[in-house]
Formats: C-alpha cells, structure tokens, sequence
C-alpha cells in the first residue's frame, strides 16, 4: 500500500527526477536546492544585494577562471576547460513554445469565457484569485514568494506522500464544507446576479 502511495504521488508530479527531488528521494538534490535557495534569499532580500550585480559578478568570475585555465592549459600542454557545446536545440524550443502556446490559449479562454460569455461563476472565481494573489503579495515581495514555493514544494508532497489517508480524510470534509458555503452563495447571489442582468438585457 505504501508504495502504491508513493508512485502516485510521485507520478503525480511527472514521475522523472523533479518528483524524486520534491519527495526527498534525491537527499543531495534536494538538500542543494534547500540550501542554494536560502542563501540566495538571504542574500537578495537580507542583506540587500542586487539581482543585476550579483549575475554579472558571477559571470565576470567565471569569464577570467574560464580564461587563465585555457591560457594555462596552452602553455603547460594541460587538457582545455571541459565546457559542453553550449547549444539549444530546436526540439527544446518547440517543447517549451507549445507549453507557452497552450497556458495561454487556456487565459484567453477563460477571459473569453468573462468577457463575452458572461460566465459569471468564472468571474467570481478568476477575483478571487486574483484578490488573494494580491492579498498575499501585498506582505512578501516577488522573491520571497518564490522562496516561499520553493518551500511549499519540497515540503508539501512530502508531508503528504507520508500521511495521504489522514489528510484525504480532512481534504474530503473541507471540500463538503466549501461545497455548501459556495451552494448558499450561488442560491442567494449569484442567481439574483445573473436573473437581474437577464432581466435588463430582455428590456433593452
């Protein structure tokens, strides 16, 4: 049962490396991006250190190592610096294009589905969303949110690949709770909502 538990969570999350990541099961992989997460979080939002500078530092180090080493390597007969062919290939780029190309023909759905639809479920759920989006970047700025994904992911699917029967149990009784709040706001707005406005747009 346990293991049938962890290939479903972990082929919830794409089943390749990333999942072995998020789920601890990769201590060193994890454990760097735990580690490299903080510390570039503290160094950013912390300490006060810019984005900008801190790149192209880094790459100014990298630029003068890569290039003592060739220049050394020439003249002591020692092998070159072992960089890979630095090249994208087109099958990445169509790959990533056609991830693009499908988020945003579901945004532009869904603002179709607002604007011309008049959906107006989807509209209350898209502002709440979008409210608590704000709501919450409203305390944390753009990096701190990231961190705290960051966080969230190589935690959450943790905690729920070890306790997926207790917290399906509590995630069953929140979503009956959700589900008769959202019915008494459906019965006593949302439909006095939508009748008024087809009341309006029958007597124009």
């Amino acid at each position: 049962m346990g293991d049938n538990r962890q290939s479903y969570v972990h082929q919830a999350l794409g089943g390749g490396p990333v999942a072995d990541v998020l789920l601890w099961r990769r201590w060193g992989a994890s454990v760097t991006l735990l580690v490299s997460s903080t510390a570039l979080w503290i160094l950013f939002e912390r300490a006060g250190y810019n984005v900008i500078s801190f790149i192209a530092n880094v790459m100014l180090l990298l630029v003068v190592i890569l290039f003592f080493w060739a220049k050394s390597a020439s003249l002591l007969n020692r092998p070159l610096p072992p960089i890979p062919d630095l090249e994208v290939h087109e099958e990445s780029v169509v790959k990533a294009a056609d991830m693009v190309r499908v988020w945003i023909n579901h945004v532009l759905m869904i603002a179709h589905d607002i604007a011309i639809g008049g959906n107006l479920k989807l509209f209350v759920k898209v502002a709440l969303g979008l409210w608590l989006v704000s709501y919450v970047g409203s305390f944390c700025n753009l990096l701190t949110f990231i961190y705290m994904g960051v966080l969230f992911s190589l935690s959450v699917p943790l905690l729920y690949d070890k306790y997926q029967d207790q917290i399906d149990d509590k995630l069953i009784i929140a979503q009956k709770v959700i589900q008769t709040q959202y019915r008494k706001i459906d019965d006593n707005v949302l439909r006095k909502i939508s009748r008024s406005s087809n009341k309006e747009k029958k007597t124009h």
